[in-house]
Protein backbone atom coordinates (compact mmCIF):
# COMPACT_ATOMS: atom_id res chain seq x y z
CA UNK A 1 0.00 0.00 0.00
CA UNK A 2 2.79 2.27 1.13
CA UNK A 3 4.50 1.65 -2.41
CA UNK A 4 1.54 2.19 -4.13
CA UNK A 5 1.01 5.66 -2.59
CA UNK A 6 4.35 6.58 -3.32
CA UNK A 7 4.11 6.16 -6.94
CA UNK A 8 0.75 8.18 -6.76
CA UNK A 9 2.67 11.59 -5.06
CA UNK A 10 5.39 11.06 -7.85
CA UNK A 11 3.30 10.46 -10.05
CA UNK A 12 1.07 13.50 -9.23
CA UNK A 13 4.80 15.67 -8.86
CA UNK A 14 5.70 14.44 -12.79
CA UNK A 15 2.46 15.88 -13.89
CA UNK A 16 2.36 19.16 -12.43
CA UNK A 17 6.27 19.88 -13.27
CA UNK A 18 5.22 18.77 -16.72
CA UNK A 19 2.06 20.76 -16.78
CA UNK A 20 3.79 24.02 -14.59
CA UNK A 21 6.99 23.94 -17.67
CA UNK A 22 4.04 23.95 -20.66
CA UNK A 23 3.00 26.43 -19.31
CA UNK A 24 5.31 28.13 -18.53
CA UNK A 25 6.68 27.35 -22.64
CA UNK A 26 3.60 29.47 -23.82
CA UNK A 27 4.91 32.44 -23.18
CA UNK A 28 8.42 31.95 -24.96
CA UNK A 29 8.48 31.84 -28.53
CA UNK A 30 10.75 29.31 -30.41
CA UNK A 31 11.27 28.89 -34.59
CA UNK A 32 9.20 26.37 -34.48
CA UNK A 33 6.39 29.04 -34.17
CA UNK A 34 7.19 30.79 -37.47
CA UNK A 35 9.88 29.56 -39.18
CA UNK A 36 9.00 28.26 -42.92
CA UNK A 37 5.32 29.31 -42.34
CA UNK A 38 3.17 31.47 -44.74
CA UNK A 39 2.60 34.68 -42.89
CA UNK A 40 -0.95 34.32 -41.32
CA UNK A 41 0.18 30.81 -40.02
CA UNK A 42 3.92 32.57 -38.40
CA UNK A 43 1.70 35.28 -36.92
CA UNK A 44 -1.06 32.44 -35.61
CA UNK A 45 1.70 30.77 -33.99
CA UNK A 46 3.52 33.66 -31.86
CA UNK A 47 0.14 34.74 -30.44
CA UNK A 48 -0.69 32.78 -28.26
CA UNK A 49 2.93 33.08 -26.60
CA UNK A 50 2.30 37.00 -27.13
CA UNK A 51 -1.11 36.75 -25.39
CA UNK A 52 0.56 34.28 -22.67
CA UNK A 53 3.46 37.13 -22.26
CA UNK A 54 1.10 39.70 -21.93
CA UNK A 55 -0.64 38.59 -18.63
CA UNK A 56 -2.51 41.00 -17.21
CA UNK A 57 -1.37 44.06 -19.07
CA UNK A 58 -3.92 46.19 -20.69
CA UNK A 59 -2.08 47.73 -23.37
CA UNK A 60 -0.36 44.50 -23.81
CA UNK A 61 -3.36 42.78 -24.17
CA UNK A 62 -4.77 45.57 -26.58
CA UNK A 63 -1.49 45.10 -29.11
CA UNK A 64 -2.26 41.23 -28.99
CA UNK A 65 -5.87 42.23 -29.88
CA UNK A 66 -4.67 44.56 -32.66
CA UNK A 67 -3.23 42.03 -34.24
CA UNK A 68 -5.82 39.58 -34.29
CA UNK A 69 -8.22 42.51 -34.88
CA UNK A 70 -6.20 44.07 -38.19
CA UNK A 71 -5.28 40.27 -39.45
CA UNK A 72 -9.39 39.96 -40.34
CA UNK A 73 -9.36 37.91 -37.02
CA UNK A 74 -11.74 40.55 -35.50
CA UNK A 75 -13.56 37.92 -33.56
CA UNK A 76 -10.67 36.82 -31.58
CA UNK A 77 -9.63 40.76 -31.74
CA UNK A 78 -12.76 42.24 -30.60
CA UNK A 79 -12.67 39.22 -27.21
CA UNK A 80 -9.58 40.41 -26.19
CA UNK A 81 -10.52 43.90 -26.01
CA UNK A 82 -13.67 42.99 -24.23
CA UNK A 83 -11.72 40.95 -21.99
CA UNK A 84 -9.46 43.85 -21.15
CA UNK A 85 -12.39 46.48 -20.22
CA UNK A 86 -14.19 43.73 -18.15
CA UNK A 87 -11.59 45.05 -16.32
CA UNK A 88 -10.75 48.48 -14.07
CA UNK A 89 -10.09 49.83 -17.26
CA UNK A 90 -8.55 53.34 -18.29
CA UNK A 91 -8.63 56.21 -20.71
CA UNK A 92 -5.82 55.71 -22.24
CA UNK A 93 -7.25 51.86 -22.98
CA UNK A 94 -10.21 53.38 -25.10
CA UNK A 95 -7.63 55.46 -26.96
CA UNK A 96 -5.38 52.99 -27.70
CA UNK A 97 -8.87 50.45 -28.89
CA UNK A 98 -10.26 53.60 -31.10
CA UNK A 99 -6.69 53.72 -32.68
CA UNK A 100 -7.15 50.12 -33.72
CA UNK A 101 -10.70 50.63 -35.06
CA UNK A 102 -9.71 53.54 -36.79
CA UNK A 103 -6.88 50.94 -38.61
CA UNK A 104 -9.48 49.14 -39.66
CA UNK A 105 -11.43 51.89 -41.11
CA UNK A 106 -14.34 51.63 -38.48
CA UNK A 107 -15.10 55.08 -37.75
CA UNK A 108 -18.18 54.22 -35.77
CA UNK A 109 -16.10 51.91 -33.55
CA UNK A 110 -13.66 54.24 -33.09
CA UNK A 111 -15.77 57.26 -32.11
CA UNK A 112 -17.64 55.10 -29.24
CA UNK A 113 -14.00 54.48 -27.85
CA UNK A 114 -12.95 57.68 -28.03
CA UNK A 115 -16.07 59.06 -26.45
CA UNK A 116 -15.73 56.34 -23.72
CA UNK A 117 -12.24 58.00 -23.24
CA UNK A 118 -13.59 61.35 -22.80
CA UNK A 119 -15.75 60.33 -20.68
CA UNK A 120 -13.38 58.88 -18.15
CA UNK A 121 -10.56 61.64 -18.48
CA UNK A 122 -12.55 64.80 -19.85
CA UNK A 123 -9.69 67.18 -19.23
CA UNK A 124 -6.93 65.45 -21.03
CA UNK A 125 -5.86 67.86 -22.98
CA UNK A 126 -3.95 65.38 -25.29
CA UNK A 127 -7.18 62.95 -25.77
CA UNK A 128 -8.73 66.02 -26.63
CA UNK A 129 -6.95 67.46 -29.58
CA UNK A 130 -6.22 63.65 -30.81
CA UNK A 131 -10.50 63.19 -30.47
CA UNK A 132 -11.21 66.55 -32.21
CA UNK A 133 -8.20 65.73 -34.90
CA UNK A 134 -10.12 62.47 -35.76
CA UNK A 135 -13.58 64.15 -35.59
CA UNK A 136 -12.24 66.87 -37.80
CA UNK A 137 -10.80 64.24 -40.23
CA UNK A 138 -14.07 62.25 -40.45
CA UNK A 139 -16.40 65.55 -41.14
CA UNK A 140 -17.22 66.57 -37.86
CA UNK A 141 -15.92 70.39 -37.65
CA UNK A 142 -18.34 70.85 -35.16
CA UNK A 143 -17.41 68.59 -32.56
CA UNK A 144 -13.71 68.80 -33.50
CA UNK A 145 -13.40 72.90 -32.72
CA UNK A 146 -15.21 72.21 -29.53
CA UNK A 147 -12.56 69.50 -28.37
CA UNK A 148 -9.92 71.76 -29.66
CA UNK A 149 -10.95 75.04 -27.27
CA UNK A 150 -11.62 72.58 -24.18
CA UNK A 151 -8.05 71.60 -24.79
CA UNK A 152 -6.36 75.08 -25.71
CA UNK A 153 -8.40 76.82 -22.92
CA UNK A 154 -6.02 75.20 -20.24
CA UNK A 155 -2.63 73.97 -22.53
CA UNK A 156 -2.65 76.87 -25.11
CA UNK A 157 0.78 76.73 -26.31
CA UNK A 158 1.36 72.87 -26.65
CA UNK A 159 2.93 72.41 -29.94
CA UNK A 160 1.82 68.70 -30.47
CA UNK A 161 -1.89 69.59 -29.56
CA UNK A 162 -1.78 72.72 -32.00
CA UNK A 163 0.13 70.58 -34.57
CA UNK A 164 -2.59 67.78 -34.65
CA UNK A 165 -5.55 70.06 -34.90
CA UNK A 166 -3.97 72.11 -37.45
CA UNK A 167 -3.37 68.89 -39.66
CA UNK A 168 -6.69 67.85 -39.16
CA UNK A 169 -7.88 71.06 -41.30
CA UNK A 170 -5.48 69.39 -44.30
CA UNK A 171 -6.12 65.49 -44.01
CA UNK A 172 -3.20 65.33 -42.08
CA UNK A 173 -3.58 62.16 -38.83
CA UNK A 174 -2.71 62.62 -35.89
CA UNK A 175 0.63 61.17 -34.12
Amino acid sequence: MKKAHALLVVAVFVLGVAIGVAASATKRTDPMMYTGKSPKDAALGLLPAALSQAGKGSWENIAVGRVYYLMGDKVEGQGIFDRVVATKVKADDWMRMGRVYLEANEWDKAKAAFDKALALDPKDEGNLTEIGAWYNLNADRQTAEELFTRAFKTKPDEIWYTINAAGSYVGVKPQ
